[in-house]
């Protein structure tokens, strides 16, 4: 219905969804963006082709991401946008379970909409979660494990981890070489990892196997003309700075010469007004100036003729991440070069990399730094491997930070899921169907892996249950013979930190959505004409 209302003389008008419309409304909005997203959880999970409606790119992605895919579809109802935004944050936060927390979200409302159909008030049904949602955060910490105080041990549980987290990916088909290699990344990082430390760089050719880790930071440019390509612990300079001046540019101005020769000593006045600049460079004694934006034929020819190597054009994050690898600044002025603080590495060299020059920084001053090198046959294949490779590392750093590891394969659900229904035969009234309903939102997760895989996922699940009434629970579901198997000994194994975070937002956003009565379309206010007034 639409209602108009008056405000300090201006009229409002505004859509409004009152109700069981508002209420249905966002719950099937968020459900299905979780149904979206839904068949490509798990090891035998499916993928989505993006493609782009702009008719200048018509970009096409294929991904099983779920941030990814999300964040690439454009989405109307604002429920729908609480589970997107959810995803995001999953990604921020810990790269992995992005497609979890939103299928279990959308698990919740399911089963929400079920108790509102039986007029269960929201706000009873929100009582029931929250008593729900602190056993099972409980039952996930009593399954966990910390073995940080074993390196081997710990590296192991990293590796499967990695494992774990990349079965589901484009390089599943090499698993143990890219889980090792992930790893290895991660470990150089020490115990309190900073990623940024890592480069990721894509080159096309060759296939996945191909890709490596080396110890070095690679920087996907090359030298100017003419200059040297090897150097010997170097002095590296690092800016920011405009260096394509000695040409006339005057835009949206006019300029009244009396001869072309005036133009002529225009144009000369800028070149030596960059050829200033550019001493001022010079005089600050470095071996290799490393710039973000370009560096024009003139400028550069008068560094070379100095000695000096130069990089132009070293994008944005690369500039960023090469300043804090080699201890460097970013500058931008060059008066005072006593204050300047310049970067350091042992040796620079240009390295080819399939028929690509690039140029590699050794024995960089933080020496955890690396790059991860991904070659594949397609850019297609390329960037969905980074995306795999980037959920892995993000994963894997903040396991070392937090240490404590689960058991993957649908264990944890099902552990959690029973402590739950423990609960609710303690507690009276309708709040008891709400717990049950959470235990059922938690159980789905093992029946959304089964179903994915094509196996029979109602034999699977009450066999899983079964064994963990007897005790077992580390028992969850072996998706490559679709049977029930010890997760331990297959090495399933997940980050408590996705796992715990993915429950607490899932349970957040279902909640939020949950407690919606009305939902109101306005128009922003019109600004008036004060003369009008």
């Amino acid at each position: 219905m639409s209602v108009s209302t008056a405000n300090e003389g201006s009229v409002l008008n505004a859509q409004v969804s009152k109700g069981e419309n508002a209420q249905l409304s966002s719950l099937v909005g968020a459900i299905a963006v979780a149904d979206l997203v839904k068949t490509t959880l798990g090891p035998k999970g499916m993928d989505k082709i993006l493609q782009s409606t702009d008719p200048s790119t018509r970009s096409v992605t294929v991904t099983n991401d779920g941030a990814t895919i999300l964040k690439s579809i454009p989405v109307e109802n604002p429920s729908a946008k609480i589970l997107v935004d959810i995803s995001k944050t999953q990604d921020m936060e810990v790269g992995d379970g992005t497609t979890s927390v939103v299928v279990l979200a959308g698990e919740l409302l399911r089963e929400a909409e079920k108790l509102v159909m039986l007029k269960i008030h929201p706000q009873t049904i929100v009582a029931g979660w929250r008593k729900a949602v602190r056993v099972a955060l409980t039952a996930l910490e009593e399954l966990s494990q910390d073995n940080s105080a074993d390196p081997e041990v710990f590296r192991q549980d990293l590796l499967n981890i990695a494992q774990t987290t990349l079965s589901s990916k484009v390089v599943s088909a090499e698993l143990e070489y890219f889980s090792g290699l992930c790893t290895d990344a991660v470990l150089r990082l020490g115990p309190n990892p900073n990623i940024e430390m890592i480069q990721v760089l894509k080159k096309g050719g060759g296939q996945l196997r191909d890709s490596y880790l080396d110890d070095g930071f690679i920087l996907d440019k090359s030298f100017g003309v003419s200059q040297n390509k090897v150097l010997t612990n170097p002095k590296i300079l690092i800016a920011n700075t405009p260096m394509d001046t000695d040409k006339i540019k005057i835009f949206g101005a006019r300029v009244r010469v009396s001869s072309v020769a005036k133009v002529a000593e225009i144009e000369q006045a800028e070149k030596e007004k960059m050829r200033r600049k550019v001493q001022k460079i010079i005089d600050h004694g470095a071996d290799l100036f490393i710039n973000r934006q370009l560096i024009y034929n003139y400028p550069e020819g008068i560094m070379t003729d100095a000695g000096m190597s130069t990089i132009e054009h070293a994008d944005f994050e690369g500039v960023e991440r090469l300043a804090l690898v080699l201890g460097s600044e970013i500058v931008s002025t060059f008066d005072s070069p006593e204050l300047v603080n310049f970067g350091t590495c042992e040796y620079v060299e240009e390295i080819m990399i399939g028929e690509d020059k690039v140029i590699k920084f050794s024995g960089v001053g933080q020496g955890q730094a690396c790059t991860i090198v991904l070659r594949g046959s397609s850019h297609h294949i390329i960037a969905e491997a980074e995306r795999s490779v980037h959920d892995a590392l993000c994963v894997l750093s903040q396991t070392v930070k937090t240490s404590r590891i689960v058991l993957g394969g649908g264990a944890s659900e099902i552990y959690m899921a029973m402590k739950v229904d423990e609960l609710a035969r303690t507690v009276p009234g309708k709040q008891q169907l709400a717990i049950e309903a959470f235990a059922r939102a938690l159980r789905s997760i093992p029946v959304i892996l089964a179903d994915n895989g094509g196996y029979d996922s109602s034999e699977l699940v009450s066999e899983l249950r079964v064994a963990h009434n007897a005790g077992d629970s580390w028992m969850g579901l072996d998706m490559q013979q679709g049977i029930v198997g010890d997760m331990r000994e297959l090495g399933v194994t997940e980050s408590y930190k996705s796992k715990s975070q993915s429950l607490k937002s899932a349970h957040e956003a279902a909640e939020m959505i949950l407690r919606v009565d009305d939902i109101i379309r306005a128009a922003p206010r019109q600004r008036q004409d004060p003369r009008m007034q």
